[in-house]
């Protein structure tokens, strides 16, 4: 599959990960397929996603009555069901991994959401999670919270690997990175050997188009009208810069010369929200070597069978780019406080997709505990 548009990207430079995990994917070997034929060298999760995976499909029954025999409550029910899976996927992305040197073939899987403020449960979290997971191409997700910024350099330092998730600004794309070198920094210093330890910055893309488009809409302007839907890329692409910028320092060169890999950037929700736009636009817009894109499948459907990859999209686009963000600001429309609220929605979300999967695998386990 060498003239695929999927192909097309992976030559460009972007590892093509996707963003959905279940049991079913798993048993019925889809997710082993879509790396043999759609060149998916990852996949990512999240709280939503297993609430979904959970709560819509039979294959966690057997398991859940088990757990109910054992009198085991909803979280200790959920811990291990989903590091159990993240545990199989590792196993499936294993030749990936290898092939790749640990680059690519990762699964990741995020903290408990309602950890998101809290520095040291963050930690620890992410220390048992990476134990159960017990796979040397796990990803361990920790949201990009100010709070989180500590947790990541601890997390780093202790040799595990880390998805850093649900990030908006640019300013807090900063700190990530110095987050995520810092923890280098650490881990050289505690003795770990630093090609062993890979991050990805996942950089979120759609949602900023949808908060901005909104309020472009309300101002009804023909000015307003010709600036939707170019937001999310600009701020990815700025992003992308900071990558660079970032990566070509001093500071990096020491770990580079003690083995580091860089940090890549992640796009995430790039899944297209609005059906006007073409639903490739966070795909092929958003092209240049080194970068991650975690797609849901319809995405990754849309791209294989007609994206049009032309390579970089991104380095080009700079200028262009920061003057886009200019004139919103000029419009009116505050870029810290989209940020600020996305970041907040975003978090909430996840809680909240948290406490549905918690509610509703424990009503499983009442259930079955009554039809024993």
């Amino acid at each position: 599959m060498t003239n695929t548009p999927t192909a097309q990207l992976s030559s460009a430079g972007v590892s093509i990960w996707l963003d959905d995990l279940s049991r079913t994917r798993l048993t019925t070997g889809s997710l082993a397929k879509l790396i043999e034929e759609k060149n998916v060298v990852g996949v990512t999760t999240n709280p939503s996603i297993f609430e979904a995976a959970i709560t819509k499909s039979d294959a966690y029954k057997t398991e859940l009555a088990h757990f109910a025999a054992q009198g085991i409550r909803s979280e200790e029910a959920v811990f291990e069901i989903t590091t159990a899976d993240v545990a199989d996927g590792c196993d499936v992305f294993a030749s990936v991994a290898e092939s790749t040197h640990g680059v690519d073939g990762r699964v990741s899987i995020e903290v408990d959401p309602r950890k998101a403020w809290d520095t040291e449960g963050t930690i620890a979290e992410a220390k048992r999670l990476y134990s159960k997971v017990n796979k040397k191409n796990v990803y361990i997700k920790i949201p990009a919270t100010v709070e989180g910024l500590e947790a990541i350099t601890a997390t780093l330092a202790e040799g595990i690997s880390v998805n850093v998730t649900l990030i908006f600004s640019l300013d807090r794309y900063r700190a990530v990175v110095n987050a995520f070198l810092s923890g280098l920094e650490k881990a050289k210093a505690n003795g770990h050997d630093l090609a062993d330890i890979h991050s990805v910055a996942s950089f979120f893309v759609s949602r900023v188009d949808t908060e901005i488009d909104k309020r472009l809409d309300a101002l009804g302007t023909e000015q307003a009208k010709s600036l939707k839907g170019k937001a999310g890329l600009a701020n990815a692409r700025l992003a992308y810069q900071i990558f660079q910028e970032a990566f070509s320092s001093e500071r990096w060169e020491l770990l580079a010369d003690a083995g580091a890999l860089p940090q890549r950037p992640l796009w995430a929700s790039t899944g297209v929200k609005d059906p006007a736009y073409p639903d490739t636009l966070y795909v092929t817009g958003l092209v240049a070597k080194n970068v991650v894109n975690t797609m849901p499948e319809k995405t990754l459907d849309a791209t294989f069978d007609h994206g049009v990859v032309t390579g970089d999209t991104i380095t080009t686009s700079y200028a262009q780019s920061n003057d886009l963000l200019n004139e919103l600001e000029s419009l009116g429309i505050s870029y810290n406080d989209v940020v600020t609220l996305l970041e907040t929605e975003g978090l909430n979300k996840f809680v909240a997709s948290w406490k549905e999967l918690l509610n509703h695998v424990q009503d499983a386990l009442d259930e079955a505990a009554r039809e024993v």
